[in-house]
Order: C-alpha cells, then structure tokens, then sequence
C-alpha cells in the first residue's frame, strides 16, 4: 500500500559508546527509522526521504520507502562498473589523473578476480587491462588483437560482483592488495594512498547509481601506510654544490653536440627560480621579463608534465595546461636573481627558441623528456661530485633543486610567506615540507632554554 501521508524528523545522535545518529520518519502514521555512521550520512538519506516527499512521491507504508529509494542489490560484476566509471571521469581528468586511476583500475580489478580455468598469465592480464580496458576509447569501441581480446573475455567473466565489496573482509583484502607491487614487494606509501583515494572516489560514485546506500569502503577498518611528507635533508644542496652541478651540466654530451649545455637554463630554473621541471619546461621567452643587470621575473602560466600518449587528448607524450593547483588562466610572478638572468640571456644568444617561444627544447625543436633530462642529470652529478656524495641521496632527482632553493631562502631569513608565494605553495604545506631543512632552529631553542635555566641559578 502506497502513502502520501509522510513526515521526515530531525537527525538524532545515539550517545552510545560509538556515537551512530538516527533518522525517524512516519508514512500513514507507521514509524520507521534507519541509523547511520555519521551525521553527514544521515544528513544526506534525510535529504532524499525530504525531497523524494516533496516531489508528490507515494512511499511504501510496509517499506517506509519511495520507489526512488528502494535499494537494489548490485546486478554489475566489478569489471563492467570500473569501466562505467572510468567512462565519468576520463573527460575530465587531467592526463596524469587518468595515469593513476588506470593504475589503481588495474590493481583492484586483478584483486577481484575469481579462479575461473583458463587464467591468462599475470603479465598479460595487466598489459591487457592497462594498456587496452582501461583507456578511451574502450574495448568495445576498437579492435583488439585476438589475445588481449580473449584475455578481457576472461576478466569480464572471472569479475566478482561489485556487491562483494560490501563485505568488509573482501575490502580489507583489496585494500591489502594496493600495498605491494607485481614483483611482491611493498609499494610506497604514496603510491597505496593515491590508489586507495581511486578505489573510495569510485565507490561514491557506486553510491550515486543506487548500488551501495553507504560508501562500504570507508567503513573498512584498514591501516593506511604512513605517507612522509617532510623533504630529506639530505637532498639539500648547498649554492657551492649547485653552482658546481650546473657547470657540469654544460660538459655533458661534449661540446660539439651541446646536449648539456642546452639545459644548463632548464636546471638553473629550478635551482635559482624553484620552479617545477614541468613548469620550467613550459616557460616561453614571452614569459619572462631580464634586463641588461639586476634581478629579472618569470610569469608563470604554462606547464608542460610528461605522461604518455595515451593518457593525453592530443596524443602527445606531453599534456599542455596551466599552474598546478590552480586556475587554468591564473599567472605567478617568480622573480628570478641576477646569476638566473645571466644564464637565461646566454641560452638565448646561444639556442634561441622554439617556434612556439619555448626556451627550452631537445636538439630536434621538441619539448624536453624527463628520460633526457634525467640521463643529463645523472651525468652531471657524476662529473660535480665525489663518489661518496654521488652514492648519497643530495640532489639525486632534478626536483631536488627546487627543494634545495626553497630550502636556502628559507634559511636565508626570507619571510616564508614570501617563500610559499614564489613557490606557488601555501604557507603551511611550505613550514610542513621543509621544517627538517632549515638551519639554525635547535640551536636557537638550545640557547633559549639555556638562558631560561641560568635564571635559576
């Protein structure tokens, strides 16, 4: 029997010894409730008993429920849903977003699978999901070569239901899947947390079709490895050391090919500018502002992050968008030191730029991959360093230029607001990142400490 004699009450918290909040509401005068984890749960299923009343919606006065809110069981195996999601968020993800969520696709999807006879072997069911179900256009929408066909044959078969993530037991053993690599070993933490955040996004989204009434991976008592945040000080460059690195990039690849020398600006970018590689990369001689002596400025608007082809709409290995974390039209100004000025105006005289204006090109007019600059970078530190501090973590990745030149202006006494403003970060991710990294802070305490205690005396 149906109803539109419905009244909807207040969320009402249980003070049990784990706090869980109420919802009541009566349809034709009979009482039903439901109970929830959180207020924000409850909040939101009251919502939709409120709206699905205001829209002249009959409910059920057996169930207490709308059509509309009638839970149906999960019908879809994993697989299908993974790739309805990955249908809702490819066109609007960034490239290296699509990267990660394939990834994270790819991991669960494997950690799903029943033992079905026939199994493809393990390195074929990842090159299959990875490199042809889970990117646009999808398999149903081009053709396959015959094995990749017949191996996500079996995946859609052997795909448990997406209804088994319900089960706390079965998430917990997906989420423990997410902490080891193929050859066995525990991935990073970084990595977990980036593909767990893909697992519980995708859930919301299963929640939004109707297929779970509450997202049932956040429900899973699951310990998240722990992500450092906090910048090593031990990949902190000193100015000596990094003047001695740039030289030595120049030496690189000898003079007559010059395949050093063309990124000596690319590296003095990070170090003297603090900018990103993708955000040096994408700097076009329209962009910066260098006089004849003094300090110069960059207008940051443009990067250029390498991810692969298949992951970009233009099908470049290099994906073209504005500032991290920023609007797509926002500029940051970065004023940039005299030495930085000097080295600029030298690249420009020497190498001129690209068509599009870029500085910064491989020999063939092309935007820099990171394989090329990295090949440099270890090169160069091999010619500017010892081979104990070669072995040693100081500066073993480009970016950890940008870090040593945050690191030095900080300790320099620069304002950190001035500091998170070139960098394009915030004032609080800045003090969090590089808190090990600034000098001086013990020694200051110590003496505090020291001259509270000789009141005393």
């Amino acid at each position: 029997m149906k109803s539109l004699d419905v009244k909807v009450w207040g969320v009402r918290k249980r003070n049990t010894k784990k706090s869980s909040y109420d919802i009541r509401w009566t349809v034709a005068g009979n009482v039903f409730s439901d109970q929830f984890r959180t207020k924000g749960l409850a909040d939101h299923y009251r919502s939709k008993l409120l709206r699905a009343a205001r829209d002249g919606e009959e409910f059920d006065t057996v169930t207490g429920l709308p059509d509309s809110m009638i839970e149906k069981a999960p019908s879809m195996t994993w697989y299908a849903f993974a790739l309805k999601y990955l249908t809702m968020k490819w066109p609007h993800a960034a490239p290296n977003t699509r990267s990660g969520i394939n990834e994270a696709l790819t991991a669960v999807t494997v950690a799903l699978l029943d033992d079905r006879p026939g199994r493809p072997a393990d390195e074929l069911l990842r090159k299959a999901l990875r490199n042809w179900a889970f990117v646009l256009p999808g398999p149903d929408d081009r053709e396959l070569p015959t094995e990749i066909a017949n191996t996500l044959h079996w995946v859609a078969k052997a795909s448990r239901p997406l209804s088994d993530l319900a089960d706390a037991a079965i998430g917990r053993a997906v989420l423990d899947s997410l902490k080891l690599k193929l050859d066995g070993t525990a991935a990073a933490a970084e990595t977990v947390r980036r593909k767990r955040r893909t697992l519980v996004n995708a859930m919301h989204y299963a929640v939004d079709l109707g297929e779970f009434k509450e997202n049932p991976i956040t429900a899973v008592r699951w310990k998240k490895p722990k992500v450092v945040h906090e910048v090593d000080p031990r990949v902190v460059a000193n100015p000596e050391q990094a003047r001695a690195l740039l030289t030595a990039i120049s030496y690189v690849g000898g003079y007559g090919r010059a395949r050093g020398r063309r990124l000596v600006g690319l590296f003095a970018c990070m170090y003297y500018g603090a900018l990103r590689p993708a955000e040096a990369l994408g700097l076009t001689e329209a962009d910066l502002k260098l006089p004849e002596q003094g300090w110069g400025r960059a207008l940051l608007n443009r990067t250029r992050p390498s991810v692969g082809r298949q992951w970009t709409d233009t099908g470049e290995t290099h994906d073209d968008r504005g500032l991290k974390n920023r609007p797509v039209e926002e500029v940051r100004p970065v004023p940039i030191p005299p030495q930085l000025v000097a080295i600029l105006w030298e690249h420009l005289a020497t190498f001129g730029t690209a068509e599009d204006g870029r500085l910064f090109t491989n020999e063939r007019g092309g935007v820099v991959g990171s394989s090329t600059y990295y090949r440099v970078w270890r090169e160069a530190r091999a010619l500017a360093l010892p081979p104990a501090v070669v072995a040693s973590p100081l500066v073993a990745r480009p970016y950890d230029l940008r870090h040593s030149a945050l690191s030095t202006w900080l300790n320099s006494g620069v304002d950190a607001t001035e500091v998170a403003e070139r960098a394009g970060n915030s004032v609080e991710v800045l003090l969090s990142r590089y808190a090990k990294c600034i000098d001086g802070r013990q020694e200051i305490a110590n003496r505090k400490i020291e001259e509270l205690l000789r009141e005393y005396e």
